[in-house]
């Protein structure tokens, strides 16, 4: 009895996750750690440090975007064919290159040619890396996963911003400092990759498989919808709402750098507890909850630009909102994304939800910025009808899904078919692709990914 109460001691305290995996998520978190050093410094330290223009400096800090963004779908394909742990080492290789080149690029040129380099590390790290996660975590565990890693990545970024403004102190010598440190960092994942994850075989080539990709209907639902999500509940509180609080709520940059804390610190502190709320919940609803509170988040910046009196407890109250919605849509989106792909085709379907997130971070600066300059009531506005119209939707979305899919799973639930909150889902809890292979009948398109599964997992 005591060695029972210790085993299920030991797996709370797990989070139902394996020993490979939170060594993947211990690199993850060193990973971003570094990163988030450099994040804030990027155009300080081209600019002040290496004499570039204000111009030439965001250019070579949008060549890292520009970039990944080109190189997202041919993600997809070397996914598929050579497996995503290769791919994951090749990025993280590829972006220590490109953050230690841009340590020691004194011209624009230099400073080009690594940016590129990362960029394209950047374009095949974070679907390698989501591919790798799904595919290593039974499909029960999948949003654990998913929360795990959005927690190491947030406190890396939000711990390697406070230390690199520390070392940034120290003009050049820190800045260089810190783009070492953050090639390092990548090389540090890396090694964690190769000694924890044990290598695929490799996959025959599959033809027109990006066709495959866009017939299917209910991943090109959910995509759509996904641009819209990301871009209010991502894009419109990272580059709209600095701007708005600045010039109509009258806050200090001080305050706004707050702001954006809490709004991180929100989803750390939030998203295990949202992802354990999610179990046996429908994925579609706690999708459609997300836009419900990124909608209500904009509403409420409106509030806080009609009384500045009160502007920073709204804000404050907005931020947060709008972290818990990011914690709810993560949760259900990236195992969701697993769950529809076949597993021959895995790496395509990350790469295009991947290209779905950078459209919508796009989205919110280019499309927003012009309307918040004329009228930032409208503005908001329109942000909160864009959220209202991804949460309808995302309800929507559920008569598309596969049964199996439709529900996030419980963890450790007993052997044999159970159903849980009216879903129609027949669940078994343990064995990796446990949920591709749910028995009872099922639509053709459901069989076939499930095969797939099974071939390359078996």
């Amino acid at each position: 009895m005591a060695s029972l109460g210790i085993r299920g001691f030991g797996a709370r305290i797990s989070f139902g996750l394996s020993r490979e995996l939170w060594l993947i998520e211990a690199g993850v978190f060193l990973n971003m750690l570094g990163y988030g050093g450099v994040l804030p410094f990027e155009i300080i330290y081209l600019h002040n440090g290496r004499g570039f223009s204000l111009g030439v400096a965001g250019l070579v800090v949008g060549t890292i975007t520009g970039i990944a963004v080109v190189v997202s779908p041919a993600a997809g394909q070397l996914i598929d064919r050579f497996g995503a742990r290769a791919t994951s080492l090749a990025a993280g290789v590829a972006l220590a290159a490109g953050y230690g080149g841009l340590a020691f690029a004194h011209t624009p040129a230099e400073a080009f040619a690594a940016a590129a380099c990362a960029g394209a590390g950047n374009g095949v790290l974070s679907p390698s890396q989501t591919t790798l996660l799904t595919t290593l975590a039974a499909a029960d565990v999948r949003h654990r996963v998913t929360a795990v890693s959005r927690v190491a990545g947030n406190a890396g970024i939000g711990i390697g911003g406070a230390l690199g403004g520390l070392v940034a102190s120290r003009g050049l010598t820190g800045f260089v400092a810190l783009f070492l440190a953050n090639a390092v960092s990548y090389l540090a994942y890396v090694a964690v990759l190769a000694a924890v994850v044990h290598g695929s075989p490799r996959r025959a080539p599959v033809r027109g498989a990006y066709r495959q990709v866009l017939r299917d209907r209910a991943f090109l639902h959910l995509a759509v919808a996904d641009v819209a999500m990301i871009a209010v509940g991502w894009g419109v509180f990272s580059w709209l709402l600095p701007p708005f609080a600045r010039n109509q709520a009258g806050l200090s940059t001080s305050v706004i750098g707050l702001l954006l804390l809490a709004n991180a610190m929100a989803v750390v502190v939030a998203q295990v507890p949202v992802a354990r709320f999610a179990e046996g919940r429908r994925r579609a609803l706690t999708m459609a909850l997300a836009g419900g509170l990124f909608c209500g988040a904009c509403l409420l910046v409106e509030v806080a630009a009609a009384s500045r009196a009160v502007a920073v407890a709204v804000l404050v109250v907005a931020v947060i909102a709008a972290g818990v919605g990011e914690c709810l849509h993560t949760t259900a989106l990236t195992p969701l994304v697993a769950e529809l792909a076949p597993a021959r085709l895995r790496g395509r379907y990350m790469a295009m939800i991947g290209l779905c997130f950078w459209i919508g971070l796009a989205a919110a600066p280019t499309g927003g910025a012009a309307l918040l300059g004329v009228s930032p009531t409208a503005a908001f506005g329109v942000a909160a009808g864009v959220a209202l119209a991804a949460a309808i939707s995302m309800l929507r979305l559920e008569r598309r899904l596969p049964e199996a899919a439709r529900l996030t799973p419980r963890p450790g639930r007993p052997e044999g078919p159970e159903r849980t909150e009216g879903s129609g889902r027949t669940e078994g809890p343990e064995g990796r692709g446990r949920a591709e292979r749910a028995e009872g009948p099922r639509r053709a398109e459901d069989l076939g990914r499930a095969e797939d599964l099974g071939r390359a997992e078996g």
